[in-house]
């Protein structure tokens, strides 16, 4: 399940200059200034960050497991590389844990993201005003989202939200019809 999610999102999830931008900002986003944030794609440094961490630890916990599962493979290994092997394995899924408890918290945080997440759309609103780069992406609006008046607010270009819906960030980035 998971490699397959991992071949159709690794790419959306590369990390970019703007991410690091991004990421040094979310002080601000955590105080409620999302008006200050850069603007982003698909995906925001947090929930990239989300992705690998869940890609590597899930990665350590596979490849960990099998050096340490018994009766199959364990007696192929030397005992001090099983002991190392419990560890990592402990430490990998203590991490993935924390990383599923921020993902929730996140989710339940960030308005409209439940909704996105349990019918795969956002409102053309949502979409660019918290992934202007990608509402860009997909939508031919050159100037949605991301430029800034002089006092450092995102100017939503003059495009009026038709109603429509457009796939979650998560789940393909189409138009829907």
């Amino acid at each position: 399940g998971f490699a397959w999610l991992f071949l159709r999102m690794w790419r959306d999830n590369r990390w970019h200059a703007r991410d690091s931008a991004w990421l040094r900002r979310s002080p601000d986003l955590l105080k409620g200034n999302e008006e200050r944030m850069p603007p982003v794609g698909k995906y925001n440094a947090g929930q990239k960050g989300v992705f690998w961490l869940f890609t590597v630890c899930l990665a350590v916990l596979l490849v960990t497991g099998f050096v340490f599962w018994q009766p199959w493979f364990a007696n192929a290994f030397p005992i001090p590389l099983r002991r190392v092997a419990v560890l990592l394995h402990a430490f990998a899924a203590v991490l993935l844990i924390l990383g599923v408890i921020v993902h929730v918290y996140a989710a339940i945080w960030v308005e409209g993201s439940i909704p996105a997440m349990t019918r795969g759309t956002v409102s053309r609103a949502w979409a660019r005003q918290h992934h202007p780069l990608w509402y860009r992406d997909i939508t031919g609006h050159r100037d949605a989202g991301g430029h800034r008046d002089s006092s450092g607010h995102r100017d939503s270009g003059g495009h009026r939200d038709s109603g429509g819906k457009v796939a979650a960030a998560s789940h393909g980035g189409r138009l829907q019809e």
